[in-house]
Order: structure tokens, then C-alpha cells, then sequence
């Protein structure tokens, strides 16, 4: 290596980390992206706490989701996290109406989270991990991690592998706590736990994609593609056209 081939290499990864940084700050939200995710549920639990008026708490929380998809909306916004919000609480707020119980304003979020966790591991086990279905499209790659990229599917399953252990220590805290704590304990437990394993199981996400190999940008490839045929029925559009101007040139000789 020469004394010019390390600047370069160094660009080239710190190029490749500021990637995976937007990509993952682009999938998973950012910080509007956890404050939507806690401050519903953060509402609903605080009000709780105060009155224990389930029908005020459950208002409010659900109010809350809606306005900030609103907010995102005014502001030409993606909205995706925002809904995902107001679907989660919306399910809250009816089970913990049906119910009268207040703690299963909490149950759907966490049957999701449980879920989730065990989609991680079974789709790793079964070759597809689901970080990389996710963050394919991201990285404008869709699919080609499986075949055309190793080093990108064995990140991709550590990282998913990593999800799936977070979420799923995560529910070994939540659902004793379903069961033995009151409403308002297990509210607070589970705001609590609402950043600190999502920001470990982002961290975790980026070491390893960070270390593994770029990703094959599908999309370029098919671009590339689409301009070399284009050339190339040009180029016999002109061949085609030389070989009739030639043959009516020899007409006329003749």
C-alpha cells in the first residue's frame, strides 16, 4: 500500500459508514422517529398515574398519535412511522376499552414486539434474515445480499440476530410484569425500556454493517443495463442504416 492508497481507503470507509448512519437513521426514524414511538404511551401512563381515568388516558395517547401524524403531513413529511404509531395505540385503546383494563393498553404493543422478535431469529435460522428484507431497499439493494454478497447476508444475520435477542429479553421483563404489576408499574417499565434496547439493537446494526462489504447497488446495475442495450440498438440502427446507404449506393452504380 502506498502512501496514497490509505487516504483513499479511508474515504472510501468513512464514505461507507456515513451510508449505513442515513440508512439506518432513514429505516428506523431517527429521534422524531422514538419520540412518536414514546411519547403516546409516555401520555397514556402519566395521566393514568394521576387519575386512573382509563377513558381520559386512552383519549389523549391515541389524540397525541394522531396529531403527530398531522404534524408530519403540514410539514410534507413521511409518515410511515407516525402511522405505524397510531395503529399500535388505536389497537391499545381498543383492547383496553373492551376490556376495561387498563394494563392491555399495553398487550398489543407487546404481542407485536414478541412477534417481532421471533421474526428475527426464525428468518435468520431460515437464510433470510430479516434485517437484510428490511434494509435491502434501503441500501439499493434489495435482494442481492443473498447470492452476490456473503459478507453482507452474515452481518445482516448478526444484526438481526441481535434484534431478535433485544426484543425478545425485552418481553421477559414485560410480560411477568403484565401479570404481577399494576398499570401504572408496568406503564413506567415499559416506557423506560422504549430507547435503550432500540439504540443498542441501531448500534449493533451499524457496527456490523459497518465492517461488512459494500453494498451492490441493483438499481445502478439496471440502469447500466438499460444504457449499454440502448447503445447497442443504436449502434445497429447504425450499422443497418451504413449497410442500406451502401447497398444503395452500389444500386445506383450499377
Amino acid at each position: 500500500m502506498t502512501s496514497l492508497d490509505k487516504p483513499t481507503e479511508d474515504t472510501q470507509a468513512d464514505d461507507a459508514r456515513a451510508v449505513t448512519e442515513a440508512a439506518l437513521f432513514e429505516a428506523f426514524g431517527g429521534v422524531r422517529g422514538m419520540v412518536e414511538t414514546v411519547l403516546p404511551g409516555l401520555l397514556f401512563v402519566t395521566i393514568f398515574t394521576i387519575n386512573k381515568d382509563l377513558h381520559l388516558s386512552a383519549i389523549a395517547a391515541l389524540a397525541v398519535s394522531l396529531l403527530l401524524v398531522v404534524v408530519r403531513l403540514v410539514m410534507r413529511d413521511t409518515v410511515k412511522h407516525a402511522f405505524s404509531g397510531v395503529f399500535g395505540v388505536a389497537f391499545g385503546v381498543v383492547f383496553a376499552m373492551m376490556t376495561g383494563n387498563a394494563k392491555n393498553f399495553y398487550l398489543p404493543g407487546m404481542l407485536y414486539t414478541l412477534g417481532l422478535g421471533l421474526a428475527y431469529v426464525i428468518t435468520t435460522l431460515a437464510g433470510v434474515p430479516l434485517m437484510g428484507l428490511i434494509l435491502g431497499p434501503v441500501f439499493k439493494e434489495n435482494l442481492s445480499w443473498r447470492t452476490r454478497n456473503p459478507g453482507r447476508k452474515k452481518a445482516y444475520s448478526k444484526a438481526s440476530y441481535a434484534w431478535g435477542g433485544i426484543l425478545l429479553a425485552k418481553c421477559a421483563i414485560l410480560f411477568p410484569l403484565y401479570w404481577w404489576a399494576d398499570t401504572a408499574q408496568l406503564g413506567w417499565v415499559l416506557v423506560a425500556l422504549k430507547i435503550p434496547p432500540f439504540l443498542l439493537a441501531v448500534w449493533l446494526t451499524w457496527v456490523f454493517l459497518a465492517k461488512a462489504p459494500a453494498p451492490i447497488d441493483v438499481f445502478a446495475e439496471m440502469e447500466a443495463e438499460e444504457k449499454a442495450e440502448e447503445e447497442r440498438k443504436a449502434a445497429q440502427a447504425a450499422e443497418r442504416g451504413d449497410t442500406e446507404a451502401t447497398a444503395g449506393r452500389h444500386r445506383r452504380e450499377a
